[in-house]
């Protein structure tokens, strides 16, 4: 292209249809809005950082602002808050924002000013002025955000100056009739006002103020307050914070309710429920938590948190009123009402069942009277005093709330999960897959925290009898140990972790449900007819029980310096329940073994040997005598897994150690007695029974004085006092003197009639008692064959209808019958009593209270036969085997005595009755002094 001569330049015509210019104008324009937006943003977040700095960072200048403001505030609107009218609540106002910025509940000033807010705003409310108007103005929904972020803080403040000042509300804040101008009742109502359920904004009130916590601040305010309300008022009115809880628990179980859930931690259930006797405090709120619909919800919540294995009570207020407890008693009390509404969802029924099985889990044991009455036959109260069983127990009054709470409407529920299990158990084909695990997961599980609660014989003869619970677990354990391979119980349903011994949960539940059966079976439904689990199944079920224990107390122990009996006595709600498990398996399962071993004494169906456990060793035996150590610990809870003569070596060291530290010689030594050959027994009562306990440990020396008064010629070292000893026991037991009586097998137990011969026959058997622990200190062996039901109470034990035997076969035949008996008991004429003949002298003693006139039916009658059992094996020597005991420990450790079975004991006492194994004698003898073993050949 060459120069035209035009200097001009072209013009360019766009073929687009729009001029570049144009499109970069628009470009421009836009990044130039960009930017100013950015600088405007960026200007914000500077001014925002340098109020950030000055309210969090600069803490004088923030306290100085306050005061500034502060000081604005009082002189524009008095110190009484004088100068304002209905415009302070209105959305243009500064007030409630200055208001927020400065206040501080401690600050009295504050306060003041706080709650004549609240008076002037519940004025203005009652001469009819619409407090949203008053809030909002004409449109609330343009100012929505502005409004609610108000009303909730001030309805937040005026709770949280509630709180900050409750120590001055004494006897206010609880009180339903309070006056209205009170400040404290100023404040709750205004709050209740600020959350009607009526107004737009109260879903976000009460969302905000439950996410600030505000139920653990009543909870602290109740907490204050609780001293001083004894009972709940009977007006009808409620109290200020009564009508503002009902408030907030009804809207956040409505369906209508759009707020956020909250915190489990910080809600009602958790904070509120744990209060102890709330329902006493808030009798209306009671009745609003047992609705349906808003009880189902809050029991699901709880228990959604059970399954997160979420802790989320806060701490206990003492060690009488631990948060489960408090909670569980609540829980009870208010299901009460809600279980006896018919349209109870079934639902509901499960998680209430799933929430009261995980908090009764972690209740210590509450006492029937049962049990109390076994404690009290079996003496054990003597130890009361010793300090040994001493636990921090529950307050007795929050103990009758849980125990009423659980009245025939809880029982009627227990009533239909029981059929529940029943059914699921009658259609379990096959025991070891999947369908049986869940199912025996979920039985144990729940079973397991009933035997802990619930006095146990409210349900165990319905387990035992009327479902084929111990059948099915056997079948399940006997499955799992001839495979060797214990099924993993479900983790959600058996309260154990997954990982834990298969066999751990059905042992706890089995094992309490077995021995109770073993307490009513009689020795031929026992034997003969094997019920009911045949004796090669016992055998089996004895060899899983032994391992069982051996890895509970000795491999992998929960508690190594302490026994599982005062690790169950602790404080439960701290525990872990796989642990507290634990525990209660080694004892029941250590029970129900103990008392296996009893059957097998009665009559040998497996050999000794199948209950001792195979790692007993040197070690073991050295460390069985230090306390404190696991192997101690054994051998005061399960003694029978190690072998009799290991124990006899533990005892013997027991007494070698307690000699030694009194020594052999010094003041004891010095007990020298004259007694007359001829009166041995009562110069012997007149001269030691008055001998303290360490006189008894010290050494004694005897003279014997012949029919002619003269002294017998010798020094005792030790063998006059043996002969001597062997002289009296001979005497004192001899059943012409009257303390003792002879069974039909020639076995000694105390005369029950003794008093009518020795004016003075208990002191002679807390004599008697003593004597026999001395022989039993020194290793003298004296030739007393005692019965082995009276031995059981040398080591307070409780005998049963199966002792019956060793002391009158005929009355045990004929209890027998009537236990068998098929026709109308009452036909035959009996009633609760029995009579009792001593010496010619009949009298008659009732069984029960009113027993002369109770007549003995099919339905009572197994009732009646324990009945006879107990008076004759139990009571009717009580007191001579008390005082025999008393004596007796006063040597003997009840703790030594505890580690031997009664054949074992009686071996302990006389020896062995077998013949002298003349073989084993000459293979093991030892010589010297020129002796030597001389062959057997002769030829």
């Amino acid at each position: 292209m060459f120069f035209s001569g035009d200097p001009t330049s072209r013009k360019r015509v766009a073929l687009g249809g729009r001029s570049s210019k144009e499109r970069d104008t628009q470009k421009l324009m836009e990044q130039t809005r960009m930017e100013r937006d950015r600088r405007l943003w960026q200007r914000k977040q500077n001014a925002a950082a340098i109020i950030i700095q000055k309210c969090f960072r600069g803490r004088k200048a923030a306290k100085a602002e306050r005061a500034k403001v502060r000081e604005q505030f009082l002189s524009r609107y008095g110190s009484y808050c004088q100068n304002t009218d209905r415009r302070c609540f209105c959305e243009d106002s500064d007030y409630l924002r200055q208001l927020f910025f400065f206040f501080n509940a401690r600050n009295a000033g504050d306060y003041t000013v706080l709650v004549e807010t609240c008076r002037g705003m519940l004025n203005l409310v009652q001469d009819n002025v619409n407090i949203v108007s008053l809030f909002a103005g004409v449109d609330y929904l343009a100012v929505h955000a502005l409004v609610d972020h108000r009303v909730k803080n001030l309805a937040y403040i005026c709770i949280l100056s509630l709180y900050q000042n409750r120590s001055r509300f004494r006897q206010q804040l609880l009180v339903p009739d309070a006056e209205s101008v009170m400040q404290s009742t100023v404040l709750l109502e205004a709050v209740a006002a600020l959350i009607d359920p009526k107004l737009p904004w109260a879903c976000k009130t009460v969302s905000y103020i439950c996410h600030r916590n505000v139920f653990a601040l009543f909870r602290e305010i109740v907490l204050a307050e609780r001293e001083n309300v004894k009972t709940s008022s009977s007006t009808g009115k409620q109290s200020g914070v009564e009508h503002i809880l009902g408030f907030m628990i009804s809207h956040t179980g409505q369906n209508s309710c759009t707020c956020p859930n909250v915190d489990p931690q910080f809600s009602f259930s958790s904070q509120m429920l744990t209060v102890p006797f709330l329902w006493k405090f808030f009798p209306s709120l009671k009745g609003v938590f047992s609705t349906l619909g808003l009880s189902q919800h809050y029991i699901h919540q709880m228990s959604l948190c059970l399954q997160n294995h979420a802790n989320l009570l806060p701490g206990d207020i003492s060690a009488e009123y631990p948060g489960y407890a408090c909670l569980l008693g609540n829980i009870l009390e208010a299901a009460g009402v809600t279980l006896s509404q018919p349209a109870c969802p079934f639902e509901m029924a499960i998680d209430l069942a799933a929430v009261t099985t995980f908090l009764l889990e972690a209740l210590p044991p509450i006492k029937s009277s049962t049990q109390k009455a076994k404690e009290d036959a079996a003496m054990i109260e003597e130890d009361a005093d010793s300090g040994d069983d001493i636990q921090i127990a529950l307050d007795e009054d929050l103990e009758r709330q849980i125990i009423s709470s659980i009245d025939s409407r809880f029982m009627l529920q227990l009533k239909c999960v029981m059929l529940q299990i029943n059914i699921l158990f009658g259609g379990i084909s096959s025991v070891g897959d999947d369908r049986s695990v869940v199912a025996i997961g979920a039985a144990c599980a729940f079973l397991h925290v009933t035997f802990n609660t619930l006095p146990i014989e409210r349900i165990m003869t319905v387990l035992a009898y009327r479902t084929e619970l111990v059948r099915v677990l056997w079948e399940f354990m006997k499955n799992c140990h001839d495979n060797k391979r214990w099924s993993s119980l479900p983790e959600h349903l058996s309260l154990v972790p997954g990982d834990a011994p298969g066999w751990l949960l059905p042992l706890a539940v089995f094992c309490p449900v077995y021995k109770h059966m073993l307490m009513i079976v009689d020795n031929e439904e026992f034997y003969e007819q094997e019920r009911p689990l045949s004796l090669r199944d016992i055998r089996s079920l004895i060899v899983i029980l032994r391992q069982a224990l051996w890895q509970l107390l000795w491999v992998s122990p929960t508690h190594p310096n302490a026994s599982a009996k005062t690790a169950l006595r602790g404080n439960t709600s701290k525990q872990n329940p796989y642990e507290f498990v634990k525990n209660k398996v080694s004892i029941v399962a250590s029970e129900l073994l103990s008392q296996l071993q009893d059957w097998n004494n009665r009559r040998e169906f497996a050999p000794p040997s199948d209950f001792h456990a195979d790692g007993v060793d040197d070690f073991f035996i050295s460390q069985a005598v230090i306390d404190g150590t696991k192997a101690n610990e054994i051998m005061k809870l399960a003694p029978f897994l190690i072998p009799f003569t290991s124990r006899v070596k533990i005892f013997n060291s027991q007494l070698v150690a307690i000699k030694q530290r009194h020594g052999p010689h010094g003041v004891f030594a010095r007990n020298r007695f004259r007694i007359r050959r001829d009166h041995i027994l009562e110069d012997a009562y007149n001269q030691m029974s008055a001998l303290s306990e360490e006189d008894l440990r010290g050494l004694i020396r005897v003279t014997f004085v012949n029919e002619l008064g003269v002294e017998e010629a010798g020094i005792d070292g030790g063998g006059i006092f043996k002969d001597f000893m062997e002289n009296i026991t001979r005497a004192a037991f001899d059943v012409q003197y009257g303390l003792f009586k002879e069974t039909v097998d020639h076995l000694l137990y105390p005369n029950p009639g003794s008093g009518l011969i020795h004016e003075q026959h208990l002191q002679f058997f807390h004599f008697l008692g003593s004597l026999l622990a001395k022989a039993m200190f020194e290793g003298i062996l004296v030739d007393i064959p005692f019965a082995t039901f009276f031995l059981s109470k040398l080591k307070q034990k409780f005998n049963y209808l199966n002792d019956l035997p060793s002391l009158d076969p005929e009355l045990y035949r004929h209890l027998i019958f009537l236990k068998h008996y098929q026709g109308d008991i009452a036909g035959l004429e009996l009633y609760f009593v029995i009579v009792n003949n001593e010496y010619g002298e009949q009298t008659e003693e009732e069984l029960l209270p009113g027993g002369r006139n109770l007549r003995v039916t099919n339905e009572n009658v197994i009732t009646f036969i324990h009945l006879v059992s107990n008076h004759r094996l139990n009571f009717q020597i009580r007191q001579q085997s008390s005082h025999f005991l008393r004596g007796f420990q006063q040597l003997i450790q009840k703790d030594w005595i505890d580690m031997f079975n009664e054949h074992e004991l009686q071996l302990l006492i006389s020896g062995s009755l077998e013949s002298l194994d003349v073989d084993d004698l000459l293979t093991h003898a030892n010589y010297a002094g020129g002796y030597h073993k001389v062959s057997n050949n002769y030829n």
